[in-house]
C-alpha cells in the first residue's frame, strides 16, 4: 500500500523535477554553445564555412545510404535532369581593352619660326594638299631686309661685271676681281638664307589631310614647338590602346583582334599591326595598334574602340559553363555526367582539371571526353550513382 502510495504520490514529481534538472542543464549547455559561436567572430567564417561543406558531403552519403534502405533494389529514387552532349571544340581567350581611333597620319604642325599671325588661310574641315600654305606670319622685317640685300646685289654684279671685263683684259689687279666676284657671291648667299627664312614664317602642310583644329588667332604670337593646326589623314585609320605590362608576352605583332566600334555598330576581324616594346613608367603600358579597313565607315579621332586580342587558342577543347563545375574542399573540382549500367541510367560524378575561363565558359585540360553526357540541370540535388532520367 504504501509502495503505491509512493508512486502514485511522489513518482511525477521526481520526473518533473528531473525532467527541468535536464532541461535546466540543456540550456547551460546552449548557452555555452551560442557564448562560444558569439566570441569566434568573423575569423572563424572560413572554417564554419569549410566544415559545413564538409557536412553537407557527409549529409549526401548518409542520404544516399538511407534511401537505399528505404528504396527496394531498382526501385530508387530517380531525379529527372537534363543532359547535353560534349564535343571538342576550339577554345580562345582574349584579352580585352578601350582603346581610340586614330589616323595614321594624325599631325599637329607647328610654325618653324616664331612670329604674330597675319592670315590664316583654311578652316577647320577642309581638305590640303602637301605643302599648301596654311597661315602666313609676320615677316617685314625680313622682307625689308630682303629688299636692302638685293639692292646691294645689283650694285656688286655691277661692279663684279666691270672688274671681270677688265680682268679679261689683263687690265687690274686680281685682288680686286677676286674682291668684286666675292662680294657678289656673299650677297647670292644672304638673299638665299633671307628668302628661306620668309618661306619659313609660311605654316605649310606636312601631308595630304583634313584640317581637324586650329587653335592659333590672327594677332596671336606662334611659337616654336606649339601646335597651330592638326592635320588627319583617315585614308589609312587605326585602333590605337594602352595595355597593361603583364600581357607583355602574351601580344605579339600579328595576333588576331576582334574590333568593335559601339559608336559604329561595326565589328570586323584584323590583326595587331604594331605592339610596342616600350613599358611607359608612369602608368606601365605598352602601345598596341590594328590596322582598320578601309570601307565606307567614316571614322573620327579618339572614337572609342574595344579590342579583344586573342592571347590563347586551343583547336580541339572541351569548354563548360562555369556554373556547371562544383567544388569540394577535400576531392576538388568535379561535375555530374550521365551513363548506363545494366540497363539503368545513373549520374555519376567526375572529377576535372579546370583551365582557363572566357566569356563564361570553362576549358577543361583532363577528367571529360569527347562524345559523354553531361548533367545540365538538376545536378545541385544529386549525389554519385544515384538513378535519373532525361527530361523530354
Amino acid at each position: 500500500m504504501e509502495k503505491k502510495f509512493f508512486h502514485s504520490f511522489f513518482l511525477p514529481y521526481l520526473c518533473t523535477f528531473i525532467t527541468f534538472f535536464k532541461m535546466k542543464k540543456s540550456f547551460l549547455y546552449l548557452g555555452i554553445l551560442a557564448f562560444l559561436i558569439s566570441c569566434s567572430g568573423s575569423d572563424d567564417k572560413e572554417a564554419k564555412l569549410a566544415q559545413l561543406k564538409k557536412n553537407r558531403d557527409q549529409l549526401s552519403i548518409e542520404i544516399m545510404e538511407l534511401e537505399k534502405e528505404i528504396y527496394p533494389e531498382g526501385n530508387l529514387k530517380t531525379m529527372t535532369v537534363r543532359i547535353d552532349t560534349l564535343r571538342e571544340k576550339p577554345f580562345n581567350h582574349y584579352i580585352e581593352v578601350q582603346g581610340r581611333i586614330d589616323g595614321n597620319e594624325n599631325i599637329g604642325v607647328s610654325p618653324r619660326t616664331m612670329g604674330v599671325v597675319n592670315r590664316i588661310l583654311v578652316k577647320e574641315g577642309d581638305h590640303v594638299s602637301k605643302g599648301e600654305v596654311l597661315a602666313e606670319l609676320d615677316a617685314q622685317v625680313l622682307k625689308q631686309t630682303l629688299n636692302e640685300l638685293e639692292s646691294q646685289l645689283s650694285f656688286a654684279t655691277e661692279m663684279y661685271t666691270k672688274q671681270k671685263a677688265l680682268w679679261d683684259q689683263k687690265i687690274g689687279s686680281e685682288v680686286q676681281y677676286l674682291t668684286a666676284k666675292n662680294n657678289k657671291e656673299s650677297l647670292d648667299n644672304k638673299i638665299t638664307t633671307i628668302k628661306d627664312q620668309i618661306k619659313m614664317s609660311n605654316i605649310t602642310s606636312p601631308i595630304d589631310g583634313t584640317i581637324e583644329e586650329i587653335p592659333i588667332k590672327v594677332g596671336q604670337m606662334a611659337a616654336i614647338g606649339n601646335p597651330a593646326f592638326r592635320v588627319v589623314n583617315f585614308t589609312k585609320a587605326k585602333a590605337v590602346a594602352d595595355v597593361g605590362e603583364a600581357y607583355t608576352n602574351k601580344i605579339q605583332t600579328g595576333d588576331q583582334v576582334q574590333v568593335f566600334l559601339p559608336d559604329l555598330d561595326a565589328e570586323f576581324d584584323r590583326k595587331v599591326t604594331f605592339s610596342s616594346k616600350y613599358i611607359d613608367p608612369v602608368n606601365r603600358t605598352f602601345v598596341v595598334e590594328v590596322g582598320l579597313p578601309t570601307n565606307h565607315l567614316v571614322y573620327r579621332a579618339n572614337m572609342i574602340a574595344v579590342l579583344r586580342i586573342k592571347d590563347y587558342n586551343n583547336p580541339a577543347s572541351i569548354a563548360i559553363p562555369q556554373n556547371y563545375i562544383q567544388s569540394s574542399r577535400d576531392e576538388g573540382q568535379y561535375v555530374f555526367i550521365a551513363i548506363e549500367e545494366d540497363g539503368k541510367k545513373l549520374a555519376r560524378k567526375r572529377y576535372v582539371k579546370t583551365g582557363i575561363t572566357y566569356n563564361g565558359l570553362t576549358e577543361i585540360e583532363s577528367g571529360m571526353t569527347d562524345g559523354e553526357l553531361i548533367i545540365t540541370a538538376g545536378y545541385k540535388d544529386l549525389y554519385d550513382g544515384q538513378f535519373i532520367d532525361y527530361m523530354q
